[in-house]
């Protein structure tokens, strides 16, 4: 069992910027895809971003040239950069992994979730 802590969310002016980290408890998720998703208030779940242990990633086109989602596997920790936020990107973070090491759009196909780190941007 492999268990997600995020920190790193707090309240930011638009234009500003935050970096989120997850951190997994077992070194064996040091081979598994990890992903971003967040969920605003009355919205469904939605993909941000995701990465193998590879370093192969892919993004939402929402946040395409403003997020960047990186890894060390020595630390077992998976990174979003987060610049030019908007007021429209206010929603709690969740980290997920998946034991495939396929970076899956759908959160279904993720095995393990943290419990959400809240991310407010004013405008």
């Amino acid at each position: 069992q492999v268990q997600l802590v995020e920190s790193g969310g707090g309240l930011v002016q638009a234009g500003g910027s935050l970096r989120l980290s997850c951190a997994a408890s077992l070194r064996t998720a040091s081979v598994y895809a990890m992903g971003w998703f967040r969920q605003a208030p009355g919205k469904e779940r939605e993909f941000v971003a995701a990465i193998n242990s590879g370093g192969g990633s892919r993004s939402a086109v929402s946040v395409r040239g403003r997020f960047t989602i990186s890894r060390e596997n020595a630390k077992n920790t998976v990174y979003l950069q987060m610049n030019s936020l908007k007021p429209e990107d206010t929603a709690i973070y969740y980290c997920a992994a998946n034991r495939n090491d396929l970076v899956w759009i759908d959160g279904h196909r993720y095995d393990y979730w943290g419990q959400g780190t809240q991310v407010t941007v004013s405008s």
